[in-house]
């Protein structure tokens, strides 16, 4: 089994990055859908795995892409920050561009609010944020993905408490 570490929305404040790593390690991958603003060294150098990462809205001067298309097993995964595709307004779009790229997950951020979405033929991830949450209860939170023997993935949205 892989486990797959999915984080966004950090904002230079990198306690509860090492908090979840103590919590989860260790994993096999780690994705941070950006807004990373300079601590991108940390968080490869600190992982201990693979690392995606891709810029954010707020990563000005970040030598980042602002998409990555990569593969966990058999499934093609389209990342970004999700700024550009104007996701605060709703997933209507960047689902339209992760199914022109054949993805069958998409990943993003920016919005600070967790999902997992498998009801539009495309598996629709946002980790929401470790440092300032927007959703109920305001929860820091992050995804966990696995992904089985037989292929197959799960994935489940986990909080931080103090």
């Amino acid at each position: 089994m892989k486990k797959i570490l999915i984080i966004s929305d950090t904002h230079r404040y990198d306690d509860n990055f090492f908090r979840v790593m103590e919590k989860e390690a260790p994993v096999d991958l780690l994705i941070h859908c950006g807004d990373i603003e300079g601590s991108e060294a940390l968080y490869a150098e600190n992982a201990h795995c693979p690392v995606h990462m891709v810029a954010g809205n707020n990563d000005f001067l970040s030598g980042l892409n602002r998409e990555e298309e990569f593969m966990i097993g058999d499934y093609k995964v389209f990342l970004t920050h999700g700024h550009y595709y104007n996701i605060s307004m709703g997933s209507d779009l960047l689902r339209l561009e992760a199914a022109e790229r054949g993805a069958d997950i998409m990943i993003y951020g920016h919005t600070h609010r967790p999902v997992v979405d498998m009801s539009k033929g495309i598996i629709a991830l946002n980790p929401g944020s470790l440092t300032y949450p927007r959703q109920e209860g305001r929860r820091p939170s992050y995804i966990i993905m696995t992904l089985a023997e037989d292929g197959n993935a799960e994935f489940e949205i986990r909080y931080l408490t103090h």
